[in-house]
């Protein structure tokens, strides 16, 4: 029997605050171990919530950002539930009234645009943090320890419609989403520090069939490759056992990385077992027309907008376009540096090509390095100007990144290019003199022992002769 993935995405995004989603906290990740707490995040008797402003305002700008509708009036409500890291017993979140209903967001996959419905963005407080002694998980650990820190950091859980029907589709909607997030300033998107996380609900359906198949949800997805990885696996089991005739039973499963498999957890739950009621010592979120639309202007042009007019103004391809938008610092860098040099494409191929790989090896970001607009729009006149080759300016590059010095003094120390036609034929006559044999080859019909000497030249000239010159010069001095 043939079947029919179906995976619906719930994403939780710290948002970018400075304190706690209901305290004054600090949220800052890396903290000593429950040294960012207060009476009201660890539910101390007697402590009262504030809901925190700049949360809600963050939340409201992501909603705007995903196309949906804020709702006039949204309230919070106590999740009750018992675990070591939820301190009060309940979690606040928001249930039958969200902040934001009904939006989408597209998605491009192998070139290939989809849109993806978003059910709902709500607000809620993040749970504590359990560290396992002797296991990764607290099945087998010798036993396990509750940091409170994260406790109380406000989240954004972005629900997503079950439109998702690969695995390809789930990680390239969760980057996506990461991208959009990060880009409006609203989340940070770390999934290494946990600032991003995932769970996805996961069921399989006869293709055809309208009814969907019991799900299972899968967790502990801390990477786009991970969750591609995981629900492969999840996909392939739920096939299994309904091949071999056997039930899907509902339940949350753990993934593992190490064994790249799924394993139960325990069994899913649903709503009314969390038992939840409005939070009385909470008034309802309702924003006024006013605040939202100045919310909505600082938005600015999002992600697709920006790249579709990167390709349209600079005629850059797709690829370039999207390496440039995922970071926005960077496409901000590359629209500062084609006011000083108009080559857009030119400008484009050098920041996604030599300044990315840089930035990737170094694990650094474009605003950490001492490079400025202007110098690179400086470096790139220089190459046209015939005074740097392409590689003696990937060079000056790396020097300018790595000491702060200006172009023009890196250049002066290491040398410009040499282009003048009288110094050239003095490095090739040496050349030709040294390689007797090679310089017999060629004559004798060797083509590749000009590569050779075009390589000498090039050596002795300590990288710096004009190629295509010396390749010209080198062939009139052996005929």
């Amino acid at each position: 029997m043939n079947y029919e993935t179906v995976i619906g995405l719930e994403i939780h995004a710290q948002a970018l605050t400075q304190s706690k989603m209901f305290c004054a906290c600090s949220i800052k990740f890396g903290s000593e171990p429950n040294s960012n707490i207060c009476p009201v995040c660890t539910g101390q008797p007697g402590s009262l919530p504030v809901a925190n402003k700049k949360a809600i305002e963050l939340g409201i700008k992501a909603a705007l950002a995903l196309n949906c509708k804020i709702e006039p009036s949204s309230i919070f409500a106590r999740k009750n539930y018992f675990y070591p890291d939820l301190p009060k017993g309940y979690q606040i979140s928001q249930y039958d009234k969200p902040l934001a209903t009904g939006g989408w967001v597209d998605i491009d996959v192998d070139g290939v645009t989809k849109r993806i419905g978003i059910t709902r963005l709500h607000l809620e407080e993040d749970a504590g943090k359990l560290v396992h002694v002797g296991a990764d998980r607290i099945m087998g650990a010798e036993e396990s320890l509750v940091d409170y820190n994260r406790g109380g950091t406000p989240l954004m859980e972005i629900v997503s419609e079950p439109d998702i029907r690969s695995a390809r589709e789930a990680a390239v909607y969760t980057e996506t989403l990461a991208n959009l997030l990060r880009y409006i300033e609203v989340c940070d998107a770390k999934m290494e520090e946990g600032s991003l996380r995932c769970d996805a609900n996961v069921s399989l359906r006869p293709v055809g069939q309208k009814e969907f198949g019991t799900k299972t949800e899968v967790k502990n997805m801390n990477s786009f490759k991970a969750i591609e990885k995981a629900l492969l696996s999840e996909e392939k089991r739920h096939e299994e056992v309904l091949e071999e005739g056997g039930k899907i039973t509902q339940e949350t499963r753990f993934y593992s990385e190490e064994t790249n498999t799924t394993s139960g957890m325990r069994s899913k739950e649903e709503a009314h077992d969390y038992r939840y009621f409005p939070e009385p010592d909470l008034p309802p979120i309702e924003p006024d027309d006013k605040w939202i639309e100045e919310i909505r202007q600082s938005l600015g042009e999002l992600p697709q907008k920006r790249r579709q007019r990167l390709i349209d103004q600079f005629g850059l391809n797709t690829e370039s376009a999207s390496i440039l938008v995922y970071d926005k610092p960077l496409a901000n860098f590359f629209e500062d540096t084609t006011k000083l040099y108009d080559k857009g494409a030119v400008v484009a191929n050098w920041l996604t090509g030599e300044v990315t790989a840089y930035l990737k090896e170094k694990k650094k970001t474009i605003e950490e390095l001492d490079l400025k607009p202007p110098q690179l729009a400086e470096l790139l006149k220089l190459i046209d100007e015939g005074t740097l080759s392409g590689k003696l300016a990937k060079g000056v590059l790396v020097k300018v990144i790595e000491t702060g010095k200006q172009v023009k003094d890196i250049v002066a120390e290491s040398g410009a290019q040499i282009s003048d036609q009288g110094e050239l034929n003095k490095i090739i006559a040496e050349v030709i003199a040294n390689n007797t044999k090679v310089v017999a080859d060629y004559k004798g019909g060797k083509e590749t022992a000009l590569t050779f000497l075009v390589g000498q030249v090039m050596k002795l000239s300590k990288g710096r002769a004009n190629p295509a010159l010396a390749n010209q010069l080198l062939k009139e001095a052996l005929t």
